[in-house]
Parts: structure tokens; C-alpha cells; sequence
């Protein structure tokens, strides 16, 4: 056993087979509740599939959220929300971000803590304050910023994506030579102007990833639009939509839920595929070039 271990040929061999074990362990255990879920949307059994491969699949599920309820609509509202809290967060995150890295200013340390440190908290301890922020907004100042708005729904996703974002967007505005600021000084650029033509072109991938992953948090969320927008049933996103095929104790319909999954699932795993080398490659590339 210990000539046969002393073989880096062996060696090798046996370290593939536990790397190969353990991934397919992982994908096993990652791939079970998707397989299922797809299961149950053929499944001619309106509940939860307990074959891998139903016996007698159907489309009727893929119909009746298709024709019979307002997918389309709730797929509008996911989307429209996700793609503008994603690019106005991106957006404020990107000016803090060089604000916090470029200027030195009393309180910047301890605003910084501060950002950190509210990540610290639970989410759901500021939904109180949350909806009585909105509903106050909505009543005495601006309607479309209020509760069941789509509005006020983006409003606080805006905020809530910037804490750790800021911090991450800051390293990579930190590892961009300052040399690059001064040299546009004496050139006469204005600070935007340094920011616009010269720093935001090296800190576009790490841009992106804000933009990617703010994205598919908001589009995936479920708490703060049953909260913020209640039971309007037009501003309801995708998750709100399908939570009606299951909320009713008496009348849960998990096939149809299923299909709505699947089908929900199909823009963010489109936008990674088309975009997993700008996730990477901007969390890894892009803060220091030439």
C-alpha cells in the first residue's frame, strides 16, 4: 500500500477521483430540487412531483399560466423593477464609490464604517421603518415614490444594494494609480471629466457585476413587494404572482407554480450565460490596465 501511494502517477490518479466524487456529490445535491421542480411542471398531478420523470407529462401547467393568468404581465413588472433599481444602484454606487476612494473629507472613515456596519443587521429589521418611510412619502409628498408602488419598491432597492457594493467598488477605485488624476489635473480636467474619460473605462467590469448581481437579487426578492405593494394584484411581480398558486392552505396548485418556475427561471439563466465572462472577469480584471 505504501509503494503504491508513493507513485505520484497514483497519487494523481486517487486526487482526481476524490475532486470528481466530491463535484459530483455537489452537483447532485444542487441539480435535485431544479430536476424536481421541472418534474413537477409536466407533471398531469397538480402537486409536487415524487418522479424524477412523471409518468404521463403535459403541457396544461405551461398553458395555464401562459393563457389563464397574467404571466406576462407579472413578468414585465419583475423585469422592469430588477433592470432600473440594478442601473440606478449601479449608478450611485459608481460616484460614492470614487467619492469615498478620490476625496478626503471629515467623517469619511467613519461613513464608511457606518455603510459596513448596517450590513451587519438583518434586512427584515428595517421593514417597519421601511413602510412607514413610504407611506408617509406616498402621503405628503411624492404619490409615485408610496405604498403599492412600483416606485417606492425601486426606491429602497436602490439603497439597499449600495452597502457593500460601495466597499467593493472602492478597492478597485483604490487600485487605480492617482497618478492618472494628477496628470488630468494639469491637463485641466475637471474631476467628472477625470471620472467620465479616464476612471470609470478601468472600473467598467467591476460595473457590470454591480449592475448583474443587484439584478438578479431584485428579481428573485419576494418579501419587500408582499410588503410594499400588498394585494394589487397589476404591480405584482413575478414571485408575488406565482405565491398565489401556493398561499391558499385549500387550494395549492404546485404543478402550475412549478411551470411559473421554470419558466421565470429561464431571463436570468439566459442573462448568465450570455454574461458569466463579465462576472468573472470583472471581479478578478479591470482594476489596473496598462
Amino acid at each position: 500500500m505504501q509503494v503504491f501511494w508513493q507513485s505520484k502517477k497514483n497519487q494523481r490518479r486517487i486526487v482526481t477521483a476524490v475532486k470528481l466524487l466530491i463535484a459530483a456529490v455537489v452537483l447532485f445535491y444542487s441539480l435535485l430540487p431544479v430536476v424536481y421542480t421541472i418534474s413537477s411542471a409536466f407533471s398531469p398531478v397538480q402537486g409536487v412531483s415524487r418522479q424524477l420523470i412523471p409518468a404521463n407529462p403535459t403541457l396544461d401547467n405551461f398553458r395555464e399560466i401562459l393563457y389563464d393568468q397574467p404571466f406576462g404581465l407579472w413578468m414585465w413588472n419583475t423585469t422592469k423593477i430588477a433592470l432600473i433599481s440594478a442601473l440606478l444602484s449601479a449608478m450611485i454606487t459608481t460616484l460614492t464609490a470614487f467619492a469615498f476612494s478620490r476625496f478626503r473629507f471629515a467623517g469619511r472613515g467613519q461613513l464608511l464604517l457606518g455603510i459596513l456596519l448596517i450590513q451587519v443587521f438583518p434586512a427584515l429589521m428595517a421593514m417597519i421603518a421601511l413602510y412607514s418611510l413610504l407611506d408617509q412619502l406616498g402621503r405628503c409628498c411624492i404619490p409615485a415614490l408610496g405604498l403599492n408602488t412600483h416606485g417606492g419598491l425601486i426606491l429602497i432597492y436602490m439603497g439597499g444594494a449600495m452597502g457593500l457594493n460601495v466597499w467593493l467598488m472602492k478597492g478597485f477605485f483604490d487600485s487605480i494609480p492617482r497618478d492618472i488624476d494628477e496628470s488630468a489635473m494639469v491637463d485641466g480636467a475637471s474631476h467628472w471629466q477625470t471620472f467620465w474619460y479616464l476612471i470609470f473605462p478601468l472600473v467598467r467590469p467591476i460595473v457590470i457585476v454591480v449592475v448583474i448581481l443587484t439584478f438578479f437579487g431584485v428579481y428573485a426578492d419576494w418579501i419587500l413587494p408582499s410588503i410594499m405593494i400588498g394585494t394589487k394584484s397589476e404591480l405584482f411581480t413575478l414571485m408575488l404572482g406565482l405565491q398565489t398558486f401556493i398561499g391558499n392552505n385549500y387550494g395549492q396548485n404546485w404543478s402550475v407554480f412549478a411551470a411559473g418556475a421554470v419558466l421565470g427561471s429561464i431571463l436570468p439563466v439566459l442573462v448568465y450565460i450570455l454574461l458569466q465572462d463579465k462576472i468573472v472577469g470583472g471581479l478578478t480584471t479591470g482594476a489596473v490596465k496598462g
